[in-house]
């Protein structure tokens, strides 16, 4: 988090989040930025097309991809500009502005599964801004293993009316699948790791519930 400690417009984003983030759930929350933020350097530092990649991009989609979630959006938002005016309001370079804003509208899953019959369009965008293949695996990896069960147990309690076997049917509907769409190598070793944490747990949930129906 301190990468760019001496830049006025990471800090100034970086502040804004903070605060921002504040009226999320535990879920969403400014714990969930600096995982998010901390996976984006960790793949970034390891990819074999870092040269086409900018870390400051990358840094600033991080920190900003949740602020406009449709989940938690209020009424006066619109998600479509609210980060590109919030970026050009703290001084930075509209073209910046707008390649992070369609970063961020793009991260995350429902966003690239709601239109199967335009599969490229995902991989196109990528194609224009490469940062997008590091933020989006970034922020699955936080969505599965360890820390994504925590967060599908929380998401759950705190957004929806689903109890606890609900939000499992979710692990098979949604969670063991991000791993195919990993875009970048290094997020798709995690992912493979963490997605096996998930089946190792769903066989321990499998066996812990089974004694209330006389398994």
């Amino acid at each position: 988090m301190d990468t760019f400690k001496d830049d006025p417009l990471v800090q100034a984003v970086t502040a804004y989040v903070k605060e921002y983030m504040s009226n999320y759930d535990a879920s969403h929350d400014w714990s969930h930025i600096e995982r998010v933020v901390g996976l984006s350097h960790h793949i970034y530092s390891k990819s074999a097309n870092k040269d086409s990649l900018d870390l400051r991009t990358i840094h600033l989609a991080a920190l900003l991809h949740d602020v406009g979630d449709k989940k938690y959006l209020k009424s006066n938002e619109d998600p479509t500009t609210l980060i590109q005016s919030l970026l050009v309001s703290f001084s930075c370079p509209p073209d910046l502005a707008s390649k992070i804003q369609a970063i961020c509208l793009n991260v995350s899953y429902s966003t690239e599964t709601k239109n199967p019959s335009n599969p490229g369009f995902i991989m196109g965008l990528i194609k224009e801004h490469p940062e997008l293949a590091v933020v989006q695996d970034a922020d699955r990896l936080d969505a599965v293993g360890a820390v994504g069960l925590g967060r599908m147990f929380t998401f759950g309690g705190a957004k929806t009316g689903r109890d606890m076997d609900g939000s499992m049917e979710h692990v098979d509907e949604k969670l063991v699948r991000l791993v195919d769409l990993a875009k970048t190598d290094v997020g798709r070793v995690l992912m493979r790791e963490r997605t096996e944490r998930l089946r190792v747990f769903q066989g321990w949930w499998k066996e812990e519930v089974g004694f209330a129906k006389g398994a």
